[in-house]
């Protein structure tokens, strides 16, 4: 048995020697891009407030026009963009796009072809994994509670399931 407590390496390991999740496809695990919430390089801070606020998510992916990831963008960036800014009205945000205010830290995004126990590591650090096809177009992100359930359901199965 392996103890989550022993790293994400060790899981990832555990994983490769039982070939479990090997062939695994990522996109029975991917939430679309049609029903995410995700801001565009070029919105304003204003529609990106509003676009959070309504969607609920501490963080959402940005995409260029053409569908490209271009990173991610979270309630701490816009909180330090209307500190350092000084935006204190509304109609002042927008007058700034996202894309001029500094970001914390970017999602790392994936290929289609990435194995599951290779999400493991990536998710780690991050609340959700962007995903990406072969022309780096955003197609949808995976959750890292997805990837903890799928974990959960494959290797530490119900005493009733096994």
């Amino acid at each position: 048995m392996v103890y989550w407590k022993q790293g994400w390496t060790d899981v990832s390991a555990h994983l490769l020697k039982h070939g479990k999740g090997s062939y695994m496809n990522i996109l029975f695990l991917l939430i679309p891009k049609a029903t995410c919430a995700y801001v565009r390089e070029d919105d304003t801070i204003r529609q990106a407030l509003e676009r959070m606020s309504a969607s609920g998510f501490t963080a959402v992916p940005i995409l260029a026009r053409d569908g490209t990831y271009r990173g991610t963008l979270t309630e701490g960036d816009l909180l330090w963009a209307v500190k350092d800014l000084y935006l204190m009205d509304m109609k002042e945000a927008e007058k700034h796009s996202i894309m001029e205010i500094r970001h914390r830290r970017d999602n790392i995004a994936v290929s289609v072809n990435t194995r599951v126990e290779d999400l493991l590591s990536t998710a780690v650090d991050q609340n959700f994994v962007p995903v990406v096809d072969d022309r780096h177009t955003f197609i949808g992100i995976i959750t890292r509670r997805a990837i903890m359930q799928y974990c959960m359901e494959q290797y530490f199965p119900r005493k009733g399931d096994a």
